[in-house]
């Protein structure tokens, strides 16, 4: 579907919107305005990540925006986010993607209102409606590691988190990753044209990479204490398991020494031995009690 929201006589610019071409239409579009055949077989593949890349009559971006649609085990590109490529020039500007994307739409509202008055207005607007996509989810990353933090320190939990820490760890690593590719766009943006404007959408890049490079330290270091815990208490397992051999083992050894049943064992017709073994074995595990007290070990 093709929408134009500007055109030359009233702005200065042409601006088409395709969402979901056909192969036809966005063929049209790129015999119009004379665009790379191998730029436009890049805006056809769903998985391409963030590039910039300059030619002499206009520049090709494309950008990727956090999706609404949040699934628990999501951690690829495609099911993350979604990409929209941009044809930007001082005549023109078109942009290019296969989901409808709302805030393109209130963009062109804003365009109608206020007037964009040129392209590269146009794309530092639209460059900082991609990167505020990436602001909701942060928070929302930043209170799922609160919750993980919780579930590991509480050491009276037992359920299960390394699969959901590991989809947490996935979602920040590739968020980071889309954002760190789109620093060659903010720094062509920002260029010798730059303003109060364009300055604003790379203080927002840098204070976004800022977040994500701390939820991405936090996640690594979550990670490390949850599987340090599981030590923790896995050694605590075997201290107990090992607590409990050392009372037995004399008392397997007593019981090991009279079971051999030899003939000559004064011990085994004497009236008071079983009684005498038992009280032996008693002290024996009183006294392997009080020691390990003493020790601080029980």
């Amino acid at each position: 579907m093709i929408k134009q929201y500007a055109n030359k006589a009233e702005h200065g610019y042409d601006w088409i919107d395709l969402t979901d071409p056909e192969e036809a239409e966005l063929r049209d579009v790129a015999k119009n305005y004379n665009l790379h055949e191998a730029l436009v077989h890049d805006c056809l593949q769903p998985g391409h990540l963030p590039k910039y890349e300059s030619l002499e009559a206009y520049a090709f971006i494309i950008s990727r925006v956090y999706t609404d649609i949040d699934m628990l085990e999501a951690d690829t590109v495609q099911e993350l986010t979604n990409k929209v490529a941009l044809f930007y020039a001082d005549s023109f500007f078109i942009t290019i993607h296969r989901k409808d994307q709302p805030f393109l739409n209130k963009l062109a509202c804003l365009d109608r209102t206020k007037g964009l008055k040129n392209t590269h207005q146009l794309l530092n607007t639209v460059v900082r409606a991609c990167l505020m996509t990436y602001e909701e989810p942060s928070n929302k990353l930043a209170k799922s590691i609160d919750y993980y933090e919780e579930q590991v320190f509480l050491s009276n939990r037992r359920t299960p988190l390394l699969k959901g820490l590991y989809y947490l760890r996935r979602k920040i690593d590739l968020l980071r990753r889309m954002l760190i590719l789109s620093l060659d766009t903010i720094e062509n943006i920002d260029d010798d044209r730059g303003n109060v404007n364009t300055r604003d959408t790379r203080d927002l890049y840098v204070k976004l990479t800022t977040i994500y490079d701390s939820l991405n330290d936090n996640i690594n270091q979550l990670l490390t204490t949850y599987f340090s815990t599981s030590s923790q208490r896995t050694n605590e397992t075997m201290r107990v398991l090992t607590i409990f051999s050392v009372f037995f083992m004399p008392l397997t050894f007593i019981v090991g020494i009279y079971g051999m049943n030899f003939k000559f064992m004064p011990e085994l017709e004497h009236p008071l031995g079983y009684p005498a073994i038992l009280i032996v074995m008693a002290v024996i595990t009183i006294g392997i009690y009080f020691w390990f007290k003493r020790k601080g070990w029980l």
